[in-house]
């Protein structure tokens, strides 16, 4: 379709598009003869957002703004393609779609829109699962995102969107459940509908559980898509799972033991989750106890954690060895004497006993002062 059939065109999709967007339509032959290209694409933007253009996007691409397409902002002509192709007919056309859309704004300043399209390529790849294809469009996009001093919000939020979903497909939680916090730190979560909002929460807390590397949940608990499971009474058990694996609550844990056999992929982890709740069990043992007092027996754990005596040494080692606590093991006389650990979230029970600590500290200090000032007054005095 040349220039000149253009009017024809608009004029047929204004018949076309339902009643609340003719007028839109209709505008859109005024801009594109005046030449407002930046209004253009903005009122376009405005007509593929609406649910009613859908099956109108692809033409609009292919025939319309593509006769404009290098004199407009390049990351939003590839936002606009994004939202054509949810109108192809299958992933395959889907992917020659948008790996045509990467080669038209590959070029030297346009780089974040090539990154933007690079990424939209690798999430079909996914959706074909491809995932050595989609490895290396992630990776060609990390290369030029590398070399960006800033970019804009979208883009990065589109990379750990499909990084996220890569490492979901490979099984991967403990990457998975930190590039989906990226992504849900680049983006407003009211832009969720409810239903996404659980979803993304329930596979962040089931990520943490079962990730091997994944021992403190402090960021996922300050977040506010926790909440789209605390304010659900069927997933409420997982919020608070994830609360007692932090304050290394094990009567909590065996309360909520039973709901582990409900997720598949939680039940297929119950050992190891057993052994998370141990070492969590271990380090809040360590927490309550002053600094001055954390040389523990083998006997004092065993009866803090729950954990078997002769299993005892083997969960300090895997403690120190994770990084969770610092310290050395007496095995002669089966005594560990911590020094150090690791700093994490503390919900009100716990932040209430490390008042009370502070509290017995600062009696303690003016006790002492108190006895130096009386036993030491001719010192005083002199």
């Amino acid at each position: 379709m040349n220039v000149d059939t253009i009017p024809d065109f608009l004029a047929e999709q204004r018949d076309a598009a339902p009643e609340d967007l003719q007028p839109l339509v209709l505008e859109f032959e005024t801009l594109w003869e005046r030449k407002l290209w930046h209004q253009l694409t903005n009122n376009l933007i405005d007509f593929f957002n609406n649910p009613g253009s859908a099956p109108q996007r692809l033409q609009f691409y292919k025939v319309f703004i593509l006769k404009f397409a290098d004199k407009i902002n390049q990351l939003k002509l590839v936002d606009l393609a994004l939202k054509a192709a949810t109108q192809c007919r299958d992933n395959q056309e889907r992917l020659s779609f948008m790996e045509a859309v990467a080669k038209k704004v590959d070029h030297e300043d346009s780089q974040d829109a090539l990154v933007f399209a690079t990424i939209a390529v690798a999430r079909v790849r996914l959706d074909l699962s491809d995932l050595p294809g989609a490895r290396q469009d992630l990776d060609r996009a990390e290369r030029v995102l590398d070399g960006f001093d800033s970019v804009e919000t979208i883009v990065h939020a589109a990379f750990y969107g499909a990084q996220a979903e890569y490492y979901q497909a490979k099984a991967d939680y403990g990457a998975y459940y930190r590039n989906a916090l990226l992504y849900l730190a680049c983006i407003d979560i009211a832009s969720l509908s409810p239903a996404e909002q659980r979803n993304r929460a329930y596979d962040l807390a089931v990520a943490a559980l079962v990730s091997a590397n994944i021992y403190n949940f402090g960021e996922l608990l300050l977040h506010p898509i926790l909440r789209a499971l605390a304010n659900r009474p069927d997933d409420k058990w997982l919020a608070d799972l994830l609360f007692a694996f932090n304050r290394g609550d094990l009567a909590a844990y065996d309360v909520l033991a039973g709901h582990i056999t409900s997720n598949p992929l939680l039940a297929q982890h119950s050992r190891q989750l057993r052994e998370k709740i141990y070492l969590a069990a271990l380090t809040e043992a360590v927490v309550r106890r002053p600094p001055h007092d954390r040389a523990m027996s083998f006997d004092t754990i065993a009866a803090e954690t729950k954990v078997r005596p002769d299993e005892i040494e083997h969960l300090i080692m895997k403690a120190l060895s994770l990084g969770l606590l610092r310290g050395t093991i007496d095995q002669v006389d089966e005594v560990a004497h911590i020094n150090w650990v690791q700093p994490k979230v503390l919900d009100m029970k716990q932040i209430e006993s490390m008042r009370q600590r502070l509290l017995e500290w600062d009696s303690s200090v003016n006790k002492l002062g108190n006895w130096i000032e009386k036993a030491g007054q001719d010192v005083w005095a002199a």
